[in-house]
């Protein structure tokens, strides 16, 4: 990853639609995120090798090159796509993605590397709780 690129885009690829479905949450908070934040939905019926192709033309079409990748489940064929696609460029994926990690992945993503890796982790674990409970 080059960390000495001033900002970093913020790529979705999950369970169709729930790319899509967190692209327009990011836009509601941030209507600029529509510039940076990319979606790619993965539908149920499509072979995984024609979706990795569709997120290297993504990659191709919007000159990428510092991404953080979000995707929804570990494991499941659009994580899987997703780690394929971004290991070639060494981008890091997070699993798991909710909204306050993606609007934390937008807010931070001037940082380096790590640190806005982190800034995503922390936004997403922190955004579970259980409301009115003790922290």
């Amino acid at each position: 990853m080059t960390d000495s690129l001033a900002f970093g885009h913020v790529v979705l690829v999950a369970h169709a639609p729930l790319a899509s479905a967190l692209l327009a949450c990011a836009a509601h908070v941030f209507p600029e995120a529509l510039s940076f934040v990319h979606a790619l939905d993965i539908p149920a019926d499509e072979p995984p090798e024609a979706s990795l192709a569709r997120v290297q033309a993504l990659h191709s079409s919007n000159g990428l090159e510092r991404c953080l990748v979000l995707t929804d489940v570990l494991g499941a064929t659009p994580c899987n796509i997703a780690v394929r696609w971004a290991q070639t460029a060494g981008w890091p994926v997070l699993a798991g993605v909710n909204v306050p990690m993606l609007l934390r992945a937008i807010a931070y993503r001037h940082e380096a590397g790590a640190a806005w890796v982190q800034r995503a982790v922390d936004g997403g674990h922190n955004g579970i709780a259980l409301p009115g409970a003790a922290r």
